[in-house]
């Protein structure tokens, strides 16, 4: 059966289900029980259980082979001719060739939040304004900089021509990198930019904590005016000795002002809290006080309370400490899940795993 919606074409063959884009690239390959997904940069990553859940990014020659699979099923069973034409001009080395992603993305999209995986994201900036965090590798690949508004058009219009009639599955802009909403003055000709390219898009992006309590309410009222809808804010924990070892600077306190300026101003909040942080020996005190502090939070309907789950990289300054990690993760994400729902708040698990753009 085929299913030819307007922003994508579906087939579904029984125990395989295969969506493509209207630029014809398949994004998405059910094939039982596995699911294969393609990014914008042409790999193919794997998900399946074996057990827990299990993930991989697929060798080239593999995900050639899948990518071959997908268009001998769509040559086989895609009968609608404008459908069948726009997924069989693509080759399995067309499929999974980087150049067009290269063109529009000089440095690769780090991470996301897991409700923007399908924003077009508009790097604004490149890097993240502090960069020191103990546990974080995202950005030591890239110096801080931001865009001017000739450079930020250029990188509009690439981003466009790569995602082609692709861009209607996207909903919503994300401007990145890590904390682009730290710009003041120079980050509004780049929301002109956006909104003249996106007109009625939500804007979402990612702010420090010690970053956004510089800006006035006002500032707030004004960005939210241009079109930014949803903040989210790494606070990590609401316990301070442990914020301090994760190298971040401020108090989990600060983040009060804050949430209450974006509030006020009209934007949802996504706040972001890493569940195994610091270990065994910091566990009780950050779930204790993280909680206490979400309490005091004037969150709503519209809020989200982002669980991620705490991954060690072992090149971060973080590793080197030695902390005792978490015996039963997963049993820690629920009690904090549980907690969290109980101060009547929506919670959401953020794998950085599962990050694909």
């Amino acid at each position: 059966m085929e299913l030819l919606r307007p922003e994508a074409t579906v087939l579904s063959l029984g125990r395989r289900v295969l969506s493509f884009d209207r630029e014809g690239r398949p994004y998405h390959y059910f094939r039982e029980g596995k699911t294969y997904k393609r990014a914008l940069d042409g790999s193919l990553h794997l998900r399946y259980r074996e057990g827990e859940r299990r993930r991989r990014r697929l060798a080239p020659e593999e995900a050639l082979g899948v990518y071959q699979e997908v268009l001998d099923l769509a040559e086989a069973h895609l009968r609608d001719e404008r459908r069948r034409e726009e997924v069989l001009r693509w080759t399995p080395e067309g499929l999974l060739d980087p150049t067009p992603y290269r063109r529009a993305y000089a440095w690769p999209v780090s991470i996301l939040p897991p409700d923007a995986y399908l924003s077009v994201v508009l790097q604004a900036t490149t890097g993240c304004t502090w960069n020191r965090c103990a546990f974080c590798s995202f950005y030591q690949d890239r110096p801080f900089q931001k865009r001017t508004p000739e450079a930020f058009r250029e990188h509009i219009q690439a981003v466009l021509a790569l995602l082609g009639r692709g861009r209607l599955l996207r909903r919503g802009v994300f401007l990145a990198d890590g904390n682009a909403l730290a710009l003041s003055e120079p980050l509004l000709p780049l929301l002109e930019l956006v909104r003249a390219h996106f007109p009625g898009e939500p804007v979402m992006g990612f702010l420090d904590l010690f970053t956004g309590l510089k800006k006035a309410p006002s500032w707030w009222e004004r960005l939210g005016g241009m079109g930014l809808r949803r903040v989210y804010i790494g606070l990590e924990t609401g316990h301070a000795p442990l914020l301090a070892l994760l190298r971040k600077p401020g108090h989990p306190k600060e983040v009060l002002p804050l949430v209450q300026a974006l509030k006020a101003a009209g934007l949802s909040v996504g706040v972001i809290l890493m569940v195994g942080a610091g270990g065994k020996a910091f566990a009780e005190a950050h779930f204790r006080e993280s909680l206490a502090l979400l309490a005091e939070l004037p969150l709503g309907r519209g809020d989200v309370v982002y669980l991620s789950p705490f991954r060690e990289d072992p090149g971060t300054p973080y590793a080197a400490l030695g902390l005792a990690p978490l015996e039963d993760l997963e049993g820690e994400l629920q009690r904090w899940a549980q907690a969290v729902r109980r101060l009547g708040l929506r919670a959401s698990r953020y794998e950085i795993r599962e990050f694909l753009y």
